[in-house]
Formats: structure tokens, C-alpha cells, sequence
């Protein structure tokens, strides 16, 4: 049997023809973040670049300057990221390759004792139709945050938000329960999958670090301008529907020194609102899960 299509895994939903997914106490939307945390093979072409090498033509290996880059983020700008989060009083999401479970301990024991939600995100940064075996990947990853948390992930997010074929179907056999490739609403909904269905969570390619300031080489206010705009129509929209808003995050990006102070004016600003409630996937996963329409 051919694996499904997206819109036969996503059957088309106008947000407007609905019915109500009411939110607990109250609150009208749900703000969800997410740090992402990755293991950069120094052996291999980096996963991303913030210089180029004078000249060569090609990507060198080993590269040095990008995977400083990368470990800049790791060493120092998690930390001054988990400073802010902790002063706002968020328990982000982390999506977390396998591997940093091994290669950076004291980050997973950070984010264990905070509480964050560890979410899988593929055992090294290598996209699923890069890795030989997809299934073995995914099983890796869940094995290594089990053994770094007591608990298999509950999530998967894909390095690049890429997938196969036949990844939900991957992620269902192995009992992850929802997924965050998949970009297009601003509410949970269904995927169709083989042994059972599976959540997608609204996760973001607006409001992520990595497009506006990599890919579209924005300045870091422009981040910032861009997610207060996303919230403020997000809390509007939220009068007649929950929404809910991700913003998508790395170290290397929003923990270095010149661009922190915009995210805490992001927090700043979405915290004055009532009725936001700050949560993450397990979270929003659990309420969908409740008041979800059956049938």
C-alpha cells in the first residue's frame, strides 16, 4: 500500500467551520516555545553556516569556524537563554538530538531539573532522508532521552522539520503521540497514521530564528517585531477561536549577546496579556486531547 499523502494524512479544515476547543480558567490562547538543541557532526559539512570559508569553493571539513559557532550556543547562550525562560517563568519545550543526551550531559540535566519537555529531534542534525535507516534513528533518539529523562519523548520534531514518506508512520509504530513538522494552522489537529493516529502541533517557520535571521538575514529586532506582531493578531483572532502561537528558538541564534535582549521584550510583551497561558507540547497535547471533537 503507498504511504498517504499530506492531504489525505490532513484532510482540509477551515479554522472558521470548527467547533469550539475551549481553554481551561478562561484563557483564549496558548504560547508555546521551543529551544532547539542540536549535535553538530565536526566530522561532516555543517548543518548550517554563519560565515564562509575564503575561497576553497566547497564546504571544508573539518570547519571549524561553524561548529565554534554552534558551540558558542551550547557552552553560553543556552545558559543565558534558560536565565531569561526561568525569569518569565517558562518551561519551554526542548526539541533535543538524540546525542546531546551523551555529548552535552550537563545541558540535559539543566533542562531535566527545570522541568522543560524533552521532544525528540533526530539523534544527530541530519535530516531524515539523510540518515540509512529512518526507523533506527528515531528509535535511538527516543532510547537516549529515556535514558537521560526516565521517559521516552512524547514529540518529534524533525531536524529541518524534514520527513519521509513514511515518518508519521515511523513515529506512531515507535509511540510518540504528536509531531511538529507539520506548519499549517494554528490549532492541533489529526494525522492519519499506521498503527494510530498522531497530534500535529502548531509549530512555527515564521516566528523560528533560523529563517528570519539565516535564511532572510532580518536583524534580531525584526524577530522580535515579528513575534509581538504574530501574538497581537494571534490574541485578537483568539476572541472567537483558541489559537495557538510557537516560536522556535537555538542558541547559537537568540543566546548570543546582541540578540538576547530582544527576546526577553518578546516575553516582556505577551506576559502583560491575561488569558495567555504559557505551556508546553505535553501540555497542549494532553488538553487537546480532551476537548478534541470525536467521531
Amino acid at each position: 500500500m503507498p504511504p498517504l499523502s499530506p492531504l489525505e494524512r490532513a484532510p482540509f479544515s477551515a479554522i472558521v467551520d470548527r467547533p469550539p476547543l475551549p481553554l481551561p480558567d478562561g484563557a483564549r490562547m496558548v504560547m508555546w516555545t521551543i529551544i532547539n538543541l542540536e549535535d553538530w557532526d565536526i566530522n561532516g559539512v555543517m548543518p548550517r553556516h554563519v560565515t564562509s570559508p575564503p575561497s576553497l569553493g566547497k564546504a571544508p571539513v573539518p570547519d571549524i569556524p561553524n561548529w565554534t559557532w554552534h558551540e558558542y550556543g551550547m557552552r553560553v547562550g543556552f545558559w543565558r537563554m534558560k536565565e531569561i525562560m526561568d525569569a518569565f517563568g517558562i518551561v519551554p519545550t526542548i526539541a533535543i538530538n538524540g546525542n546531546v543526551c551523551n555529548v552535552y550531559p550537563r545541558i540535559a540535566k539543566a533542562a531535566k531539573e527545570g522541568g522543560w519537555e524533552f521532544m525528540g529531534h533526530g539523534f544527530m542534525q541530519k535530516h531524515m532522508q539523510a540518515v540509512p535507516d529512518e526507523r533506527e534513528d528515531i528509535r535511538k533518539t527516543i532510547e537516549a532521552i529515556k535514558a537521560a529523562t526516565g521517559k521516552p519523548p512524547r514529540g518529534w520534531l524533525g531536524p529541518g522539520l524534514v520527513e519521509t514518506w513514511n515518518t508519521v508512520d515511523v513515529l506512531s509504530s515507535l509511540g510518540v503521540e504528536y509531531v511538529g513538522d507539520w506548519v499549517l494552522d494554528d490549532q492541533p489537529c489529526m494525522l492519519k497514521a499506521d498503527p494510530k493516529p498522531i497530534v500535529a502541533l502548531p509549530y512555527t517557520q515564521e516566528c523560528n530564528d533560523v529563517p528570519v535571521i539565516l535564511d532572510q538575514k532580518h536583524p534580531a529586532r525584526e524577530f522580535r517585531d515579528r513575534a509581538i506582531d504574530q501574538f497581537d493578531q494571534l490574541y485578537a483572532d483568539s476572541e472567537s477561536a483558541t489559537r495557538i502561537m510557537s516560536m522556535a528558538l537555538h542558541p547559537y541564534l537568540m543566546g548570543a549577546p546582541h540578540r538576547s535582549r530582544y527576546l526577553r521584550e518578546i516575553y516582556q510583551h505577551c506576559c502583560r496579556r491575561k488569558g495567555v497561558l504559557f505551556w508546553n507540547g505535553a501540555q497542549i497535547l494532553d488538553w487537546y486531547n480532551r476537548v478534541r471533537p470525536r467521531g
